[in-house]
């Protein structure tokens, strides 16, 4: 009677200990996913778009302090797959000089690139200093701030679509941009 009570005793043992260890490996590559963890980021290609005309040029104000007059091609806007909000920024000077980027703002982290400026031709140069900046709200050079919380990304949040920026800097801000701010 004694063999027969090892022998099962033996079995379960050997039963338990391949559950335990098939748990182990069933359990080690699952991780679970935190959804407040900040997600990777990955970039889409980036296609530079046709140098802007006159008449796709849309004004928007930036303060009172600048003598420039800045413009968003209207043609070049597009919100990316990946969060991205892209677009032709033109600023004119008071004395007639001309400066055309193509640039993109990322809402999620409050944060600017420069991908390219324009050249007299139509053609475009690839940034050297192509690095993810953050934008800061100043006095001076403050465009990128006014189409952060005014236009692109009102309260932080990323435009539905390119529409969406197109209609905010034709009404002169987004509905749900908080004015005033700190």
């Amino acid at each position: 009677m004694m063999a027969g009570t090892c022998s099962r005793l033996a079995a379960s043992l050997l039963v338990a200990s391949l559950m335990v260890v098939s748990g182990a490996i069933n359990a080690a590559p699952a991780e679970e996913e935190d959804e407040y963890a900040p997600r990777q980021f990955r970039e889409i290609d980036v296609v530079f778009p046709q140098a802007p005309r006159s008449e796709a040029l849309l004004a928007f104000y930036v303060s009172p302090t600048s003598a420039n007059r800045f413009f968003i091609d209207g043609a070049s806007l597009s919100v990316g797959s990946d969060g991205v909000v892209r677009y032709t920024l033109v600023i004119e000077a008071g004395g007639g000089a001309r400066n055309v980027t193509f640039e993109g703002i990322r809402c999620e982290t409050r944060e600017f690139r420069l991908y390219a400026t324009g050249r007299d031709d139509g053609s475009w140069v690839r940034s050297r200093n192509d690095m993810w900046r953050r934008i800061v709200d100043k006095p001076v050079n403050r465009h990128h701030a006014e189409l952060y919380f005014n236009y692109f990304c009102p309260n932080g949040a990323m435009l539905a679509n390119a529409a969406a920026g197109l209609a905010a800097l034709r009404a002169g801000g987004h509905p749900d941009a908080v004015r005033g701010r700190p």
